[in-house]
């Protein structure tokens, strides 16, 4: 496959597989696999999951309380148990 990029890009990945001793094809190739692995790699997730900034007690003290508000009382009994024929 050929593609088509503009000569200062073209020029910038020379520099930088100079830089590194490698093809500017190896460079063009690990910079994509890098790419597609960051986005969607369970590396990538768990790095995302670990910057999201930590709850204080009190919002996990009033998430509790909501669930603990939403909850629905048990009824052991079907929906039409109970129930006479009439």
């Amino acid at each position: 496959m050929t593609i088509q990029i503009p000569d200062d890009l073209a020029r910038g990945l020379e520099g930088i597989a100079t830089a590194q001793r490698k093809s500017v094809e190896q460079v063009a190739v690990e910079s994509l696999r890098q790419l597609f692995e960051r986005r969607s790699s369970p590396a990538a997730i768990l790095r995302s999951i670990r910057q999201l900034p930590h709850p204080s007690v009190a919002a996990v003290d009033d998430l509790e309380a909501a669930i603990l508000a939403g909850r629905l009382p048990v009824d052991d009994q079907g929906a039409f148990d109970g129930r006479q024929a009439g």
